[in-house]
């Protein structure tokens, strides 16, 4: 009786594999840089309260390099209020 024999295709395993730590790195940065912003407004996105600081006003798209690949993020914008993320430096 024959046995199966499984065969791994490395390259594939390892793309997928990076792929992936790639999008989770993504994000959890960008989970990070939203809690970020919530603390700052006093509010999370689409809450309604009376303690708000400031407002937010979309995104804007960064690139980051990492160990992990090229990141894209989404870094928050607030009205009202300067967005200092200790997650990421600003561009200088």
């Amino acid at each position: 009786m024959p046995e199966n024999i499984i065969q791994i295709d490395q390259n594939l395993l390892e793309t997928r594999l990076d792929r992936l730590i790639t999008e989770k790195m993504t994000q959890i940065l960008n989970a990070m840089l939203d809690a970020e912003a919530d603390e700052i407004t006093g509010a999370a996105r689409y809450e309604r309260s009376g303690g708000r600081k400031a407002y937010r006003a979309g995104h804007y798209e960064r690139k980051l390099t990492a160990k992990a690949g090229r990141l894209e993020l989404k870094v928050p914008k607030l009205k009202g209020a300067l967005f200092e993320s200790a997650v990421i430096e600003r561009y200088r």
